[in-house]
């Protein structure tokens, strides 16, 4: 499990690319965007929690393991995105870079 954390905190924490700040009329733009999204990504999430633990009643507690990667996925582009939303970060989440 070790790896796994690993290559999450590598995926939220590595190396940023250099970008240039942007106009912050530009950011506001940015981040009222990336907003919507973030309240868009929150309805996929609690859809996938609730298919997820349908699948562990159903299914003798295996999860599908395709949903969780995907919930992981999900997650580390959350975490991107409010490190670009509260200014930890200046590198926008996808679309706007590789969703690695």
């Amino acid at each position: 499990m070790a790896n796994d954390d690993d290559r999450i905190e590598g995926r939220l924490h590595g190396e940023q690319p250099e970008v240039e700040a942007e106009p912050m009329g530009m950011r506001l733009l940015y981040m009222v965007l990336i907003w919507l999204m973030l309240s868009l990504a929150q309805t996929v999430l609690t859809v996938a929690t609730v298919v997820q633990a349908i699948i562990l009643l159903v299914n003798k507690h295996e999860p599908n393991e395709r949903l969780a990667e995907f919930g992981t996925d999900l997650g580390i582009w959350m975490a991107k995105a409010a490190r670009y939303q509260t200014g930890a970060s200046e590198v926008k989440p996808w679309p706007w870079t590789e969703l690695d």
